[in-house]
């Protein structure tokens, strides 16, 4: 079964604007889905549709078999949503925010506290619990987010830029509870203008552009599309790159190399051995997703 299945998503706004042109999309149960694309593409309003705060104009969804409009409720209870902007209560304390959020999923109040104490725990928040949620970091914000949105134990979890504004230490721990929770079998999409962070998480990627998903595909096979690369490989000493048989140039103990498909980095490495030349790191110099995504959208 698909945790996520669209057919045919047509979404036209009252003033004429065609956000999404009929759309098909489907993302396995347990998978960590990205959906990509610039601002103004139909992102949010996809997830929107999903989520049942905007109303479709056509076409079909359905959350784990349950189609949003015959079986509201149900298809509702499956997902955690995590939006762009904070949208709690700023004087309530943290701990009341996320058990008040399980209610609505008709948690009882005593299982909702115990729920409460793991999340908050697996988020560093615990500590943070009595205190007035305005008096968090930006960072204990979005965790806080997150908190609320698992409470009620979804199967999907929806993140809208969940990470955006975050310092690269924090969003780095994010991302490892993120990928803990699939490895749990929670079903996530994601969607997000960092892109290295969908390709470090995501095993499938669709692009999405003025309404249209312009490409889906696995992670793997979407990168497969670069017809060259560029890598910076930091060396112990002067390479000759006259010697190598691909593009390259050497520069204060680094060598920054480019190479078409079918060339690969053994070979490279051979030819630097021969030199007898270490290579103490190796490391692409552009995010792969990134350039990939720029052809794409163009």
């Amino acid at each position: 079964m698909n945790a996520v299945e669209i057919k045919g998503l047509v979404k036209t706004y009252s003033s004429g604007v065609k956000a999404l042109t009929g759309i098909d999309l489907s993302i396995q149960e347990g998978d960590f889905f990205a959906l990509l694309g610039p601002n103004g593409a139909g992102k949010s309003t996809t997830i929107g549709v999903l989520t049942q705060l905007v109303t479709k104009t056509s076409g079909t969804v359905k959350i784990l078999g349950h189609d949003i409009d015959t079986e509201s409720v149900v298809a509702k209870s499956k997902l955690g949503i995590v939006p762009q902007e904070f949208n709690f209560n700023i004087f309530e304390k943290v701990i009341d925010i996320v058990v008040q959020q399980a209610g609505y999923y008709s948690v009882a109040r005593v299982d909702a506290l115990k729920r409460a104490e793991v999340v908050l725990k697996e988020l560093d928040l615990w500590e943070k619990r009595d205190s007035v949620s305005r008096t968090l970091s930006g960072g204990m914000k979005r965790r806080l987010m997150i908190a609320r949105a698992l409470i009620h134990e979804p199967e999907v979890l929806i993140l809208d830029e969940p990470t955006a504004g975050v310092d690269i230490e924090l969003r780095r721990g994010m991302w490892d509870f993120l990928s803990g929770l699939n490895k749990k079998g929670v079903t996530i999409l994601l969607t997000t203008h960092y892109l290295e962070e969908a390709e470090l998480l995501c095993n499938n990627i669709a692009i999405i552009d003025k309404g249209s998903i312009l490409v889906n595909l696995p992670k793997e096979d979407l990168l497969s599309k670069l017809e060259e690369e560029t890598y910076v490989l930091e060396v112990d000493k002067k390479v000759d790159v006259s010697k190598l048989t691909c593009d390259a140039k050497y520069g204060k103990g680094k060598v920054e190399v480019r190479f078409k498909q079918g060339y690969s980095i053994n070979e490279l490495m051979k030819e630097i051995d021969k030199q007898k030349v270490v290579v103490k790191s190796i490391a692409p110099k552009n995010n792969r997703l990134e350039e990939v995504f720029v052809r794409l959208i163009k």
